[in-house]
């Protein structure tokens, strides 16, 4: 209300303007008004100004539809749009493109550097020609900030990725993932189909080893986890793959009862320390069990055309504004259903496939 009058504006339309930036638009135009001015009258100024300073995300989208015809499918887009703002919007989206430095470069690989060097080194390209695009279209000037050589590369650590034995790191780097189940299926014991279940679900330790058989519904390959064990205190469902499904009819009649994963006494689950011992048995000392769900979630947002939004609900991640959590009306149970599957399909890519029967030969012991 304005002078009396009601006025309104558009945060753009959906799917073209996310959830996230509606919300942030939604965000500005309510501190503009704290401040009284008229967010109305403001954008009829700027329109009368000239145009805007391109940001990051502006030169990105930008830079993503120039190129939708050279690339092959428009699968190649959603994964650059996946990456970028899943490692680089959060950190420069907003900043004027023209403003970006080696020092904003530098502080968002850091972190991922060494822990998901081909994640970090993927987010690197893609800044860098993105920066090319807006010195070429004369938006910037001066040196590319993220170039590789003779820059970059004396600023960030080398890479010891092409000699490592993929044991060195938190997190198994999801290309590697297939060759890992496949170790993992020469292993004894309930861990052993204990962490392939989690993997499969990406699940949490705790949300597995407590799994009771009351909580998996296999006419509707749905395992729902009660609030108690969920780390938001909230029920989430799990829809579960052809390989879960198998292991969970593979384990019951081997159970005691109550329990999926059964544990070293009759009535007891199965020890959140027995998949991580189970790590560092087959070699793998500096990964995590914890670390699977970062695996998973970069295969989501580099392998697949899935939004921010899926994947962190498969991930069960509370939204933090309060204005996105008012507008997740659904648990998008559905689209999780189809992540998980093409999840189950790339990890078993060079391992046998999955199957809907499991042998007594793979018997715990």
């Amino acid at each position: 209300m304005h002078n009396r009058k009601a006025t309104a504006i558009g945060l753009g339309k959906y799917p073209d303007v996310s959830l996230r930036l509606a919300r942030e638009r939604a965000s500005e135009q309510r501190r503009l008004r704290a401040e009284g001015v008229n967010p109305v009258e403001q954008k009829r100024e700027q329109r009368a100004a000239g145009p805007k300073t391109s940001t990051f995300d502006d030169c990105a989208s930008l830079y993503i539809a120039d190129h939708l015809a050279e690339w092959k499918s428009s699968k190649h887009a959603q994964q650059w749009t996946n990456t970028l703002s899943t490692y680089a919007s959060p950190h420069i989206g907003k900043k004027a493109i023209s403003q970006i430095s080696t020092t904003d470069v530098k502080r968002l690989l850091e972190p991922i550097w060494s822990t998901k060097h081909e994640t970090a080194s993927r987010v690197q390209g893609r800044i860098a020609a993105i920066l090319d695009w807006a010195t070429a279209h004369g938006l910037r000037q001066g040196d590319n900030p993220a170039r590789w050589k003779g820059h970059l590369e004396h600023l960030l650590a080398k890479s010891t990725q092409s000699s490592r034995a993929d044991k060195h790191h938190a997190a198994l780097p999801h290309a590697h993932i297939s060759e890992f189940l496949l170790r993992l299926q020469e292993q004894d014991g309930m861990a052993r189909w204990a962490l392939e279940f989690l993997i499969l679900t990406a699940a949490r330790t705790s949300e597995v080893t407590g799994i009771r058989l009351n909580e998996i519904d296999l006419a509707r390959a749905t395992w729902t986890v009660p609030k108690e064990r969920m780390k938001a205190g909230k029920a989430h469902r799990v829809p579960l793959s052809t390989r879960a499904i198998a292991i969970v009819k593979f384990l019951t009649p081997l159970t005691n009862g109550e329990f999926l994963f059964r544990g070293g006494k009759a009535d007891r689950p199965l020890s959140n320390m027995a998949m991580s011992m189970l790590l560092r048995r087959m070699g793998y000392e500096e990964i995590t069990v914890h670390g699977f769900r970062s695996t998973f979630r970069d295969f989501a947002a580099e392998m697949t055309t899935h939004d921010f939004s899926t994947a962190e609900a498969a991930l069960a991640h509370t939204l933090r504004d309060k204005v996105a959590a008012a507008y997740a009306r659904t648990d998008l149970y559905d689209k999780r259903t189809v992540l998980m599957k093409e999840w189950e399909q790339y990890c078993y890519a060079t391992a046998p496939a999955a199957t809907t029967v499991i042998t007594r030969e793979g018997a715990p012991r």
